[in-house]
């Protein structure tokens, strides 16, 4: 599945991070994507859980975000967000990818 982030150039996370050179802090990314994972996938996040994610690359002011996610296969979604715009040559670039596992079942009492 494909979805898009809308994060606005003016989003106030910007601003402090970092003077001269804007860019998106990861966990603000992290929570963008996220929630577009649970609205597409119809899923409660509650039930899951970042199994990894790794940052590659920077998100600036006006970058286009694109999330692709794919449905679950042996309990996990595994996710990449591109960005466009600030490219070198004009290709997409890989910002984050990582991976949500199913939260086990809390054990019952002894």
């Amino acid at each position: 599945m494909h979805g898009t982030l809308e994060v606005p150039r003016d989003h106030p996370a910007f601003a402090g991070h970092f003077p001269r050179f804007p860019v998106l802090p990861g966990a603000v990314l992290l929570d963008e994507a996220l929630q577009v994972i649970e609205r597409e996938r119809g899923i409660d996040l509650t039930q899951w859980q970042i199994a990894s994610v790794k940052f590659l690359d920077a998100v600036r002011p006006g970058d286009a975000l694109l999330l692709e996610h794919a449905a679950p296969d042996g309990g996990v979604i595994r996710f990449t967000i591109l960005a466009s715009g600030h490219s070198v040559g004009g290709k997409d670039r890989t910002v984050a990818r990582g991976s949500l596992s199913r939260s086990a079942a809390p054990r019952a009492a002894p």
